[in-house]
């Protein structure tokens, strides 16, 4: 009988017993064991400002049956994913639907650690399962429309909206260039504790004091401010 005529991932030399079965009864065993894979994102949990959520995936290395068919895999749900956190301290870069990252699986069952976020005993005996998956996106995507640029000439943080910084204390050390408007809609007046320098018009929709003088109400005696 030729090889060709088998169906199914035995062929013709593991049916003879000895090395040839043991090696295909080991590959099939092995074969359940998942270890990482490249994944889709099509669906995210739990997103912003809130404890790290989780990520719905898909494989994106298909199966093949016995006769060389293609099968897709189905959708891993609740997997967690990564993020860049130390304490209370976090980068937030959600991942969105269409990425494409690794997904490693834990060699134990991690259901009761994902519940609890605790240690936990595991919940059942399975090992390197697609449940107990964990999500880490950045492979294989296209290029960014916003970003942190970090490279030898320095550092770009760039956005097509709106960057918005929101501290109680901010500090700027060094020369600091303003290609654009400045406008002050809030909090107390601007001061500045060396001198401003205007190369266009200065202009102020209330009143300019200076060294105690208003320019809206002083009197002019002739040469200058009195």
């Amino acid at each position: 009988m030729s090889q060709n005529s088998f169906f199914g991932h035995a062929q013709a030399q593991h049916m003879q017993g000895g090395a040839g079965e043991l090696a295909f009864i080991i590959n099939q065993l092995t074969s359940k064991m998942q270890t990482v894979t490249l994944v889709k994102v099509v669906k995210v949990h739990g997103i912003g400002v809130n404890p790290v959520g989780n990520v719905d995936v898909q494989p994106l290395v298909a199966q093949l049956d016995g006769s060389g068919g293609i099968m897709p895999h189905g959708i891993i749900h609740n997997i967690p994913y990564f993020r860049l956190q130390g304490g209370k301290n976090a980068v937030i870069i959600d991942p969105e639907i269409g990425d494409i990252g690794l997904c490693a699986f834990a060699s134990r069952d991690i259901s009761q650690v994902k519940q609890k976020r605790a240690a936990a005993a595991p919940k059942s005996r399975r090992r390197f399962d697609f449940a107990d998956g964990l999500y880490l996106g950045g492979f294989l995507n296209g290029a960014p429309e916003q970003y942190v640029l970090l490279n030898n000439a320095g550092i770009k943080l760039f956005s097509p909206k709106k960057i918005e910084i929101e501290a109680i204390n901010i500090n700027i050390n060094g020369k600091t260039t303003i290609n654009g408007s400045l406008s002050q809609t809030g909090g107390g007046a601007a001061t500045f504790s060396g001198s401003l320098k205007a190369t266009g018009n200065l202009e102020s929709d209330r009143d300019v004091v200076a060294s105690g003088k208003s320019f809206l109400n002083h009197t002019n005696g002739g040469m200058g401010l009195d």
